[in-house]
């Protein structure tokens, strides 16, 4: 009876806020009433059950959602993640995003999911196909344009989009503090916090305006470690003052522009918070200083959940969902879909039943999720929810016809002449004698014999284990004996380990850096060292057309 009652009344609250339908309809996701209201609607009449469904994001494996992720979909899932390991058939990505999404709209509320990925721009590109391999952050960074940055979200967003993609977990504005780590590398805008702040508050519109939610990373910085939270939980050791004036700023500038949401990193600050936890399950980091001192209002979401970063310090699985949503966050993130009856699921709905603030937290966090869905979906500008997985549709927009041009320009403007002190761009066969190209990448090749057709190639794996990085360097010095000038391209240790043996040759050497710029600054030695950033195919066009004289390149390194 009183459950009837209060049904009754949150009806009639919603008829005063300008409902359209009938008294006793059924109201759901898609009735016509403010959004606010009808999130608070939607929550108060939501099971224990539903609710923390809804904060929950969940991952498939195959290529095709398993019948697992399909009956969380039926509990009331709120989101899902596609993940690198099942998105070479991009048609298939779009066939599977339409059949979870008319599942979800079987369910009590009709509610849509957030369907997120990974597509960063540069070497994180998580869905692949025909999708645009970009130039990245860092080329974004040296060529400083804020209109880079927005256009590269822009078209890149467009093509997940068409899939029925709503959510991309980019832009990462982690800062490129320690040089000597890979793990952020290339994917950051470069060193400085102003400038990082402000180009990830261009990619951030430009995701908007092409109707893809941006979640800006990772929360508070991931920088200034070279270790990988995959592994284990890394450490920051710094102190406020550094902390405040170097990491947060580029997501104060994020908060201010209003970005919808933020991912928190599996990160510990010990000095700013004793306790040593990550970012990702600190009320301090995620409640006390993002939402009520930053001000931030937009959702929050974890990183991989399944990452040691976080549950070797909450000694379990169940314990670390519990502390993430404790501590602030919406979304509960994992790449696992986890079995139904597994005790991050069980354990925390029982304490949903008894212990009230835990249950008030749950609550809010899907009351944030509801809303933020509400707006998203009712607007004019989302993502499909059930897209045309056809191959002429597809077709048509990925890859991004007007992308593909802006890309190539886009990378023009990125290339950086690191060093060039044998005044050897432009390069040509006259003042470059017989040349030698030494790489691993096809386009590398395909490139430089369009400018130096002469040319001869040394080939390698671009994945080198240490015994065939030997066996390079015990060949190398054999074959550069024949060559005036050799050009070869780096992108890891085992290339730069190569480009330091072949210094033994005594030819003039020139670098192609690309990837993270670490290596590439360490080969100081060389005649000329030219930064790319990307392994795209435009960016290795530009690369050889900046050593070639094609145009003259501009480009500045994003660090000192």
């Amino acid at each position: 009876m009183k459950k009837t009652v209060k049904k009754i009344f949150g009806v009639l609250s919603l008829l005063l806020a300008g409902i359209t339908s009938p008294l006793f309809a059924e109201i759901d996701f898609w009735t016509d009433a403010p959004n606010d209201q009808l999130a608070d609607y939607i929550v108060n009449q939501m099971t224990n059950e539903e609710l923390y469904s809804q904060i929950l994001m969940f991952g498939w494996a195959g290529a095709e959602p398993s019948a697992l992720l399909n009956d969380w979909v039926d509990r009331g899932l709120g989101s899902v993640k596609v993940f690198g390991w099942n998105t070479d058939d991009i048609y298939q990505v779009a066939k599977s995003i339409s059949s979870v999404q008319k599942k979800a709209s079987a369910g009590r509320f009709k509610i849509p999911l957030f369907v997120a990925t990974d597509q960063e721009g540069g070497w994180i590109r998580h869905v692949k196909g025909d999708t645009s391999i970009t130039p990245g952050n860092m080329a974004i960074g040296a060529s400083g344009y804020i209109s880079d940055s927005w256009y590269s979200a822009y078209y890149i967003s467009r093509e997940i989009k068409c899939l029925g993609i709503n959510m991309n977990f980019a832009p990462t504005v982690d800062l490129f503090t320690d040089h000597d780590s890979t793990i952020i590398g290339s994917r950051s805008f470069g060193e400085d916090p102003n400038k990082s702040g402000i180009l990830g508050a261009a990619w951030a519109a430009g995701s908007m305006a092409a109707g893809v939610i941006p979640t800006v990373k990772h929360f508070p910085g991931h920088g200034d470690t070279p270790y990988d939270s995959h592994v284990f939980l890394p450490e920051v050791n710094i102190d406020w003052n550094t902390f405040a004036n170097r990491e947060l700023v580029p997501f104060s500038y994020l908060v201010k522009a209003g970005v919808p949401a933020v991912m928190s990193g599996h990160l510990a600050f010990p000095k700013i918070d004793e306790s040593g936890s990550p970012a990702s399950l600190s009320k301090y980091f995620l409640t006390d200083l993002l939402r009520n001192e930053m001000g931030y209002q937009g959702l929050i979401i974890t990183d991989d959940m399944m990452m040691n970063g976080a549950t070797l310090y909450a000694g379990s699985l169940s314990s670390a969902f519990r502390m993430a949503i404790e501590a602030g966050n919406d979304i509960i993130l994992s790449s696992t879909t986890a079995r139904l009856n597994e005790a991050l699921w069980t354990i925390n709905l029982k304490l949903m039943e008894t212990d009230e603030n835990f249950k008030a937290r749950v609550k809010d966090a899907a009351r944030r999720v509801i809303f933020a869905k509400l707006e998203y979906f009712k607007s004019d500008n989302a993502a499909p929810l059930y897209p045309d997985p056809s191959h002429a549709n597809i077709d048509k927009q990925v890859p991004d016809k007007e992308g593909e041009a802006f890309f190539l320009e886009q990378a023009c403007r990125s290339i950086t002449i690191y060093k060039n002190n044998a005044n050897l761009v432009p390069l040509s066969e006259k003042n470059g004698g017989n040349i030698l190209l030494v790489g691993a990448l096809p386009e590398f090749f395909t490139e430089g014999k369009k400018r130096y057709p002469g040319a001869k190639e040394f080939k390698f794996n671009y994945e080198l284990g240490p015994n065939e990085t030997q066996w390079v360097c015990d060949n190398i010095l054999a074959t550069a004996k024949n060559f005036d000038t050799i050009i070869i391209n780096v992108a890891n240790e085992r290339h730069a380990t190569i480009a330091n043996k072949l210094r033994e040759s005594g030819k003039k050497i020139i670098v192609l850096s690309i990837m993270s710029p670490v290596f590439a600054e360490k080969l100081v030695w060389a005649d000329t060292v030219i930064m790319g950033y990307s392994w795209s195919d435009w960016s290795f066009k530009a690369m050889m057309g900046a050593l070639a004289g094609e145009y003259k390149a501009t480009g500045e390194a994003p660090f000192k």
